[in-house]
This record gives C-alpha cells, structure tokens and sequence, in this order.
C-alpha cells in the first residue's frame, strides 16, 4: 500500500479503489513497527532519554512549551508535533513552563508521558495558533487582528445538532437566538457584532451548520477588517471559521462515545380548559355587543365533565403530544498517523424525536424525528522531505420524517383550537369534529399519512503543497481544489380523512354528519433544492524570521463556482493577500487586502471588481524594559486595525428589467381571453457592492503569573452603499422601486473578554466572563420629510421598533369622551389608550414613535469550572439585556382564528370593571383594530438571563482502565436551558414566536478511549 501511495500512478485507479486507499492511508500500517524500531533504538542507545507529548485539553497538540528538569537543570521545548525529549531518570521532577509561567510538575514514571494542559489558562491560549482565512495560521502575539475562539472540549458540551448552539454565551460580541426546537430544524440565528458573518469550513467558505461536534478542531469568529480583509466581497460581516480536526504522528488513539438525552418544551402556551374557555368567550361577546352562546346549564357541563361528548374539554396538547422526546448520538473517531501519513476519521449518527404522538397500529412512522449518519476522513501526507498532500472527506445523510398533516400545521391547530370544539373520538370510534373545525388535531398527527425528507452531501477537499527553501527559505506554495454537492428530496404520503358531528335527537337517535373523506393515501416525491460547488485556490507564501525580524506573507488567487437548482452559476473571483512583519516580535505591522467581485454585474454577467485593503498596528507593550520590573503584569499588547470590508449582494441579476406572463386580460368582441405582460421590479444597472469602514482597537493582556487574561476592544463599523429601497418612493409609479446603494448605518461597541485559571491543591478551578455593548444608528435612508421629529427613523437604532405609546386602560365613562381616539374605531371601557403626540384629537400613523430600549444592545456569557481528582464539573450562563420583543402572536391574543380560536391562561387577568388594574385588555372576538396595534403594551423586554449548560463528569483512574485494556473512560451528564429568568413568565424569550417550543435537555454520556 505504501509503495503504491508514492507512485502518482495511482490516480488512474477506479474511484472506488482510490478513496478505499485514501481512507486506508490514514493507517498506522508502518507506524506500529517504526514506533517499536524508535522505542527499541532509544532505549538502547540512551537509557534515560524521555519522550513528553504535550497537548491541551481538547487533545491537540502544543508548541513551544518548555520542559526543565528539577534535578539536572537541563531545558528541552515542545516541537510542532507537540513532542519534546528529555534526559531524565524514573522519579525526576520535571517542570512545565509556558511563555515563562510554571503551570505543573510532573513525575517521569515511564520511557513516555504526556502532560494535559489547560486551554482556559491565559499563558496556554496565547500559545495555540489562531486558526485564520484560507487555512492559515497566526500567532497571536504577532498580529493586530482581531479574533476569539472556542474549542472541542467546551463545544461537546451542549447536546445539539448545529454547531451555532454551541456558541452560545461564549464569544464577547456574539448574539444567538434559538426561535424553535424542531428535530432537525434547530432554528437558530448567529451574529457577529451585529452582522451575519460567512461560514468557512477548513478553509472554503460553506454554509453547513450540523456538524459531527467530535470532529471539529475549533471554531474562530474574526471580527474586525483587516481579519477578514482578504474575502473582498464576502468580509462585511465577519467570519464564523470551523477547523475540523487532524491527524498527527502518533499512536492510533480512537474514541467512543454514546449519549442519551431527554428533551421537554420549554413554556408551550397552556390552553384554558372548556369551562372557562366558554365562561371568558360569553363574555367577549358581550363586550363585541352580542349575546352570549354559553347556557348556565353547558357552563356546568363543562366544569363537571359529565357529558363530554356533547360537551367535550380535550386538552389538546396532552392528546397529541408527548410531554418529552429523546435524543440518541453515537460518536466514533480515530486519529494517529508517521512521518509519512497523518489522519483523523469519525462517524456520527444521531437519533432524534420529536414530541408527535403515534399509533402503534400503523406500519409507518408519523412522528417528526430527525436522524443524521455523519462520516468525516482527514489524511494529510507527506510525500516527501517538501512536498506534502491532503485529501479531506465528508459524507453526510440527514433524514427527516414528519406526520403527512406537518408539525407546523398540527401545532398551529393545538393553539387555535378550544378545548371545547370538539372530542377527540366520536362514541363509534370515528374522528370528531365538526362545520368550523374540520381537521381533527389527532386525526393529523397520526391519521394523515406521512412525510419525509431525504438530504445527501457530499465534500471532497484537496491540497498539495511544496516548500520553495531552494529559492528562499521559508517559502511555500499550496494548490487547493475542491467539490461540493448537494440535494434534498421530499417524499410526500399522506391523505386525508374525514371527521364527524354526532347529533342526538329530542327522541334519543344518534346521527353522524361527515365532513371530508377518507382519501386513498397519495405518493409522489419532487425536488426540494439541489446545487453544487467547486473551489479552486493557488497560493504562495513566505513565513521567516532573520534576527529580529520576522516576516510572514501569503499571496492568493481562488475561484469559487455555484450552482443552486436551475439558476445559473454565481461565481467569485479573484486575489487576496496579507503580509505581516515584526521587530523582536515587539512592534507589528499587518497589512491585508482582497481584490474580488462576482459575475451578476452588468453588461452581460460579467465580472464586477472591488477593492478591499486593510492595516493593522500592534504593540507588544510588556517585551519593552519599562515593564519588565512590572512583575504582576505577564503580557500586554495594544493593537489596532482600519480597513475597507465589502458584501456582495447582487440579487439574480436585478439590472435585467424583467417582464413575466400574467393573468389574461378579458377584452374585445368576442370577449375572449388574452394574455398579459407584468413589468417587474423596476432594473438596477448601477448595482454594486455593499461597503464598510471598519476601526478597530484593542488592548489584551495577562495578569499575576498569567492567571488573569484580559481583552477589551472598542470598535467602530461604518456601513455605507446599503442596497435598500428608497424612503421617498411612491406608489404613483406603479411598480416596485429597485434596491439602491443608499443606506448608511454605523455601529459602534465595546467587546470585553476575561479568562481566569489557578491550580491549587484543592483542585483546578476556571471561569469566564464576556460581553458585548453596541449600539447602532441610522445614518441615511433617503427618508422622506416628516411633520414631527418622532416620526424619523434617521437617527434612530438600526431596526428600532416604533409603535404606539400605550398609557393603559380605558377606566370611565369621562375617558371615553374626552381622549384621541383611533380613527374609525369606538373605543370601550377595557380598551387600550394611546397617547396622542401631536395633539390632534386623532389616534394615527403621526402618533407613531420609537418604543422599546434605546440604550445599547448587551450581550453576554460566563462560566465557571472546576476540577479535581477526576471530577470535572462546569456551568455556562448567558444572556441579553436592552432588547425588545412583541408579544402579540397568536398563542398572547384570545380568541383569534376569526374569533373561533382558543384563549390562554394569562387571559384569565382580563380587564373588568372588577380588575381594573389586569394585565390584558377587555376581552374580544377576532380581530381588533385598537388594541391590537403595535404598542408599548405589547413591546415586552426580551431581557433574559439563562442557565445555559451544566455539565459534570468523571473520569476513571488511569490504572483502573489499564487493567481493563482502555486508555480512559469518562462517564458525563449535562443540562441545557436548564433554568430561565425574564420578566414573562408566559413567554420564552426566544422561542416566544415559533410554534414548535425550544427544548430543555437531560443529557447524559459515556466516553471510552482505546
């Protein structure tokens, strides 16, 4: 195997023979006789020469931590392997020192050791590399950028399927918001300071999120312009940068890991029962000015349950959903690799259900679950003393399955159907239901058939590189090339079914009306997205340091080609580059730059240019003589960066006029029918990028024997050439103004960052803390001349909510007659109020005004760990404060769905005259064109702070897993979401506007390492 690998004939094998050599090249099937040779050749040639691996604990390896002998005095450094050799005898006390601070001692006991450090500490995280564009690497000492990352140990810690869920809480200037809990849909927004930043996976920008969590490496966001500098068009909102693992030259070290978890809803709306659904909607109807529907006598009916098929009080969410799902994953990976092949494989598979009851007696499923099959290969190859390779592998299966009705559809009907509609079974056995509600909610969930979505993709990353030391030493040039291919595919069985009205006569005789029929199942399947990828990259770099000077540069040009469906491709081209030089590693300069554009431009689809340069200046203060009688302060660097980021937002080539097929215009003698043309949206042809000027400053640091790590940062992002539509547009046209590079926004914020970590002998200890503080203004939106100042939104935060000023209930009789009322509406006692503004008499759109917090936007997250004698424990808390949200959903109103729908607990605290100080207005059917009018009353704070992860683990002691042939076993349970502290208590503030609940969990997990 081996000698066919160095011969270049073997790219004529057939595919399937070439990607089994591929994964089988991985293999340590040399490496097991070259370790034994190494072992037995040490060992005689000099007995007490030692072997140190040296690795944080998310198992990769570090460089440059050094080793000293108590007793020898002797010094020794890791490589970049991770390894450094040693003369030492058993029983010596070596010592393990990190940019000067001792972190351990260890004992050598044996010809090897290894030593875990932790990434917590402020000296081991200045040390990693930081994971930058395009596959490469940064020290942080020597760069001006600025970034922050997370990595495998803290990332396997919450139980989900995408990768973003992992983030939360984590990362100063981040925000995520999980908005559902649907298996495989984890529906979850993540952004950067404000933005939506690019997602680049070993590299290549892709938008993939669901992520084996074992294979990734890290996760790095990079922040400011000349960071993101050299993705051109694509650098406006930052980079989210996924490094999945890889090998090294090591034993095979495989892991296994299996984990179970329970799932429950978090604050799902809860439904009044049938009682006093029906007592608050007689009531409704008398506010309305109607007469009541409810007798006394069905009132009683209702509250004793004694005829619950005439009058039935089903508790739907009980009925059709369980009170919790599970979740089920299974991990395995394997790394190692020689001087000559170096790999990483994992497989994933994850099992996952949702809360959809089902019928035993179907032979098909209808519940919503989600599974996944996740394969991942990384080989890296040497292939000889300057050129090496690399073939990196993903396969990936997701397959959905969902009841025929859909879970959107069936939770939609639980929160807009009383509980009083009708029973779940008719005495004969068949479907209630009735004229209004003719879609029994169980008869959805496991009576309509089934659903299923089938996802493939498949990504093939290549890259050969070879050092140019004969023409310069330290210089390098890399190719890259790479494939992606996607597909969904829906498969669709349901049907339909018919539900019945049974009717008594005044004699006894029971008759069932029937509404719908009981189809034959239906099956068709169609495409639901396809597209594919391909990715090219040529690069050259340099990467030297000659006395005081170090230089590292790296010059690139790359094309990424796509192809979604039937659309034609979207292609970016062009150069990118960056250049960074230092003084005794004490003064830096970084420069950086990205020349690119895409082909959707006009004339023709041709390819639009734009340039985008960035600089950066840094101070490593605490190398200067000054500070070094400074004891306390271990490291300090002050840095800065101002560049020009763009985004390329061109649309489907929107400076095409376009002209469409429409409806058929009835005209002439004979009337007949003719068909139309539309004019669409009006053409832009002066399109172009989207553009920002970015500052950026910082000052990061290290305190007291490097336990106490710091970063704090100030920044300022102006936006300009915004695509937006035009503020002083009008209908008079007709049509549909274009997007415009108009808009200016500014951002503005502070980002801070601590990091502490001691190791005393009680135990090591850890935590956390950081935030976000940003604040954000309209500068231009070509807004229209307004009457009044409280009408701009010029000025204002970017997405400031504006709304109406509530100022509470109408109280007397003298209210109603005396106030600004809403045009066209009569208010009534139990109504809400509005402030009139302008002091017109009138309630309008001149009465609208900013509401909500106007103070900066905060975000922010802390852990805390703590570990001892094979006892880990850890807790991650986040949250937001100065944020809004609107509470006038569906599941917060009564009686909507046309005034047929369900009415909630918090509506039980109506306005009467009785409880005039309630917490809801006087109670109404369907629609309300006062009350339910955007409004401080309904601008609800989106404050929140959440328990977000608990975890504790042991690990078993190494001597015991010895006698039991494994390297460790680490047995673990965790918690996400665990508790939740908001002003609401009837809405999650997140979750508060999907119909599916987002989930806490109960996880609990085994690791086995072999």
């Amino acid at each position: 195997m081996i000698k066919l690998l160095r011969k270049p004939q073997f790219l004529r094998f057939p595919p399937s023979s070439f990607w089994l050599m591929v994964l089988l090249s991985g293999y340590p099937l040399s490496h097991t006789t070259q370790a034994q040779n190494t072992t037995e050749n040490t060992q005689t040639s000099n007995a007490t020469l030692r072997t140190i691996l040296v690795t944080d604990d998310n198992d990769e390896v570090l460089e440059n931590v050094n080793l000293k002998n108590s007793r020898t005095g002797m010094f020794a450094t890791t490589s970049s392997n991770g390894i450094a050799t040693i003369d030492a005898q058993i029983g010596d006390k070596i010592g393990i020192y990190c940019v000067g601070t001792f972190l351990k001692e260890i004992s050598i006991k044996d010809i090897s050791e290894r030593v875990v450090l932790s990434s917590q500490n402020p000296a081991v995280a200045r040390i990693k590399p930081i994971r930058g564009l395009f596959n490469q690497s940064l020290q942080s000492e020597i760069t001006a950028g600025s970034s922050q990352a997370i990595y495998n140990k803290d990332i396997q810690k919450m139980p989900a399927t995408s990768i973003l869920n992992t983030l939360v809480g984590r990362l100063a200037g981040t925000s995520t918001f999980q908005f559902s809990g649907q298996p495989g849909s984890d529906g979850i927004s993540f952004g950067l300071r404000g933005q939506g930043p690019l997602v680049i996976i070993d590299g290549i920008p892709r938008q993939l999120t669901i992520f084996d969590l074992e294979e990734i490496e890290s996760i790095t966001v990079h922040k400011d312009a000349l960071s993101n500098a050299m993705l051109g068009v694509r650098s406006n909102g930052g980079a989210l940068v996924i490094n999945t693992r890889k090998g090294s030259a090591s034993n095979a070290k495989m892991s296994f890991t299996a984990q179970t978890a329970i799932q429950q809803p978090l604050k799902f709306p809860k439904g009044l029962d049938a009682y006093n659904y029906a007592k608050l909607y007689n009531e409704a109807r008398v506010n309305d000015g109607l007469t009541p529907v409810y007798s006394d006598a069905a009132l009683q009916a209702y509250a004793t349950n004694s005829d619950p098929y005439n009058y039935p009080n089903v508790n739907w969410r009980d009925a059709t959903l369980e009170p919790s799902s599970r979740m089920d994953r299974y991990t395995f990976s394997a790394t190692g690799g020689n001087n000559f092949s170096k790999y990483f494989i994992s497989f994933d598979h994850i099992n996952q259900t949702g809360l959809l009851k089902k019928n035993t007696t179907t032979p098909y499923n209808t519940n919503n679950n989600f599974k996944s099959y996740t394969i991942r290969s990384n080989v890296d190859l040497q292939l000889n003393s300057k050129l090496s390779g690399g073939i990196y592998l993903l396969g990936r299966i997701l397959n959905g399955n969902d009841a025929g009705a859909g879970t959107s559809n069936i939770l939609n009907s639980i929160l807009n159907t009383p509980n009083n509609a009708y029973p779940v079974y008719n005495p004969n056995g068949s479907y209630g239901g009735n004229q209004q509600f003719q879609n029994n909610i169980l008869a959805q969930t496991i009576g309509s058939g089934y659903q299923q979505n089938f996802k493939r993709d498949m990504l093939a990353d290549f890259y050969l590189k070879r050092t140019l030391d004969e023409i310069a030493s330290g210089m390098w040039i890399k190719a890259v090339g790479s494939y992606y291919a996607t597909l969904s595919e829906n498969v669709v069985r349901n049907k339909t079914f018919a539900v019945f009205q049974r009717n008594v006569s005044a004699t006894g005789q029971e008759t069932y009306q029937q509404f719908g029929v009981n189809g034959d199942q239906s099956n068709y399947n169609y495409m639901d997205y396809q597209g594919r990828s391909d990715y090219l990259e040529l690069s050259l770099g340099y990467d030297k340091t000659r006395g005081n000077h170090g230089v590292n540069a790296v010059l690139l040009a790359n094309r990424q080609n796509s192809v979604s469906g039937s659309d034609l491709p979207y292609t970016i081209t062009g150069l990118a580059g960056r250049m960074g030089y230092n003084y005794k590693q004490k003064y830096i300069l970084d420069l950086a730059f990205g020349l690119n554009g895409s082909n959707r431009y006009p004339t023709g689809g041709t390819t639009k240019y734009g340039f985008f340069p960035a600089v950066g200046l840094a101070w490593n203060i605490s190398k200067e003589d000054f500070l070094q009688s400074q004891a306390w302060i271990s490291y300090l660097k002050l840095y800065a960066s101002y560049g020009k980021n763009g985004n390329d937002n061109p649309g489907y080539f929107s400076y095409i006029q376009r002209y469409f097929d429409n409806t058929g215009a009835v005209f002439g003698t004979g009337a007949g029918g003719n068909t139309g043309v539309t004019e669409e949206p009006l053409a832009n042809p002066n399109i172009t990028f989207e553009k920002s000027n970015k500052l950026n400053i910082g000052l990061t640091g290290a305190l007291f024997d490097n336990s106490l790590g710091f970063t704090v940062e100030y920044y300022n992002m102006q936006y300009y050439d915004l695509l937006i539509q035009r503020g002083r547009n009008t209908s008079i046209l007709g049509n549909i103004y274009p997007n415009e590079n108009i808009g200016k926004n500014q951002y503005t914020g502070i980002d801070l960052q601590l990091n502490w970590q001691k190791s005393t002998s009680i135990g090591d200890f850890y935590a956390t803390a950081n935030a976000g503080f940003q604040n954000s203004k309209v500068i231009y939106i070509d807004e229209v001349t307004q009457p009044y100042s409280w009408l701009y939104r010029t000025g204002q935060r970017v997405g400031q909510l504006f709304g109406y000023i509530s100022e509470g209930f109408y109280q007397t009789t003298a209210e109603l007659q005396s106030r600004a009322t809403t045009v066209g509406y009569q208010p009534q006692l139990g109504d809400l109020k509005y402030k009139d503004l302008n002091n017109d008499g009138v309630i309008n759109q001149l009465d609208v005004a900013p509401i909500g917090p106007q103070s900066p936007y905060i975000t922010f997250g802390s852990t805390l760990g703590y570990s001892r004698k094979g006892f880990d424990f850890s807790v991650l808390v986040q949250g937001v404060a100065n944020r809004v949200i609107v509470a006038n959903a569906n599941s917060m109103l009564a009686f909507q769905n046309g005034g047929f729908g369900q009415a909630f607990e918090q509506h039980l605290d109506r306005w009467t005259p009785t409880n005039p100080n309630a917490s809801y207005p006087r109670l109404w059917l369907g629609t309300n064109t006062n009350n339910q009018l955007v409004s401080t009353f309904w601008a609800r704070s989106g404050d929140y702070v959440r328990l977000k992860n608990i975890e504790l683990g042991y690990t078993l002691p190494s001597k015991l897993c010895k006698n039991i042939k494994v390297q460790g076993i680490r047995v673990f349970a965790n918690a996400t979401n665990l508790v939740t502290f908001n002003a609401d208590k009837y809405l999650d503030p997140e979750g508060f506007s999907s119909n599916y609940p987002i989930q806490r969990v109960f996880n609990f997990g085994v690791n086995l390492k072999l």
